[in-house]
């Protein structure tokens, strides 16, 4: 997994994650094209521990990624019928984490 945390002063910090098979690669879907890119999802590789204690310290969250996802339901932050699928890849966003 790759992550990056983004600081926006005076809103908090957004975290950014996917799984690392995904980077670098566009999704396509009739309503939009997502491009997995390390200036957003970040080129710092996480564990799940990592990831886990990430979510704790931040406002929001985008993840994408069956992998990124998982850890979320897991932790109870995230419901599957919550993840939209962009070419069978599961992608959230979460708010007030």
């Amino acid at each position: 997994m790759y992550l990056k945390i983004h600081n926006i002063p005076g809103q908090g910090s957004i975290l950014a994650a996917c799984d690392a098979e995904l980077m670098g690669k566009t999704l396509t879907s009739p309503l939009c094209d997502v491009e997995i890119d390390p200036s957003f999802y970040g080129d710092t590789r996480a564990t799940e521990e990592e990831l886990l204690a990430a979510l704790a310290d931040v406002c929001s969250a985008n993840l994408m990624g069956k992998r990124v996802c998982d850890i979320a339901i897991k932790a109870g932050l995230l419901e599957i019928e919550s993840c939209l699928l962009i070419e069978g890849v599961p992608h959230a966003q979460i708010y007030g984490v």
